[in-house]
């Protein structure tokens, strides 16, 4: 996949390509991270990219010329195959489900707003969707950008050690994984899960769904009430419950 971010902030972004899964699937050229600044855009002689809004109100808006350039330079080699984001408050949350469509592409422009947002004139004129990372405000688009990016490369076949880790993470299968142990087995009379040392991996298998059940019921309800669970699953999450009330 062929990442092209537009900021301000450019080394910001760029430290992601530095370290762990992203960092090892750019040097194995399975992704491709760019930035973009749109100030390498302006025609104002100090490189300003924003202006007071119209109408008053605080803060600064960034404008559309300098954006809708840095856009199209961004789709030069990809015209008719890149999607353009825009990482906004404003935009639909992030979803395991976004992660799974926006794999398809091979190019995507993910665009990182700042100061008090972007002339409106630009999101209809050059932007496929709005994307947020949540029910709240970070200063810049940069850091949701960055999540998006790990995320996606996450997905890209042979970008992690195993390539089934990311068929276990959470949310895949509308669930939230189960709790994890490694050694030592015992510490500060905390103890292994017996079930997870006897080597029965059918039991192991079947406990640690029930866990995933279970931890979705206590902390996402709302991510219970949307799946259709098999009876099998009823019944494990009923075993949890009640294991959690004695």
């Amino acid at each position: 996949m062929n990442f092209k971010v537009i900021t301000l902030f450019p080394e910001m972004v760029l430290s992601l390509a530095k370290f762990g899964v992203v960092g090892r699937a750019i040097d194995n050229n399975l992704a491709n991270l760019e930035v973009l600044n749109p100030r390498d855009f302006s025609n104002d002689p100090n490189r300003r990219v924003d202006d007071r809004p119209y109408g008053g109100g605080p803060g600064m808006v960034l404008q559309f010329e300098p954006l809708q350039k840095t856009i199209q330079k961004a789709r030069e080699d990809n015209q008719d195959n890149a999607r353009v984001i825009c990482l906004s408050a404003q935009g639909s949350p992030f979803q395991h489900a976004d992660v799974e469509r926006l794999s398809t592409y091979n190019n995507l422009i993910l665009l990182a707003g700042r100061y008090e947002g972007i002339d409106e004139r630009l999101i209809e004129a050059e932007v496929d969707e709005e994307i947020s990372i949540g029910n709240t405000v970070v200063s810049g688009g940069e850091l949701p950008a960055m999540m998006m990016v790990d995320a996606l490369i996450r997905h890209i076949p042979g970008a992690l050690g195993h390539d089934e880790s990311a068929y276990q993470d959470s949310f895949v299968d509308g669930l939230l994984d189960c709790p994890h142990y490694t050694r030592p087995e015992s510490i500060s009379d905390l103890s292994v899960p017996k079930v997870l040392l006897g080597g029965d991996h059918q039991a192991i298998q079947k406990w640690r769904e029930k866990q995933s059940l279970g931890r979705t019921f206590l902390r996402r309800p709302d991510l219970i009430e949307k799946l259709d669970l098999s009876d099998e699953q009823k019944a494990l999450l009923q075993e949890y419950i009640q294991e959690h009330q004695n």
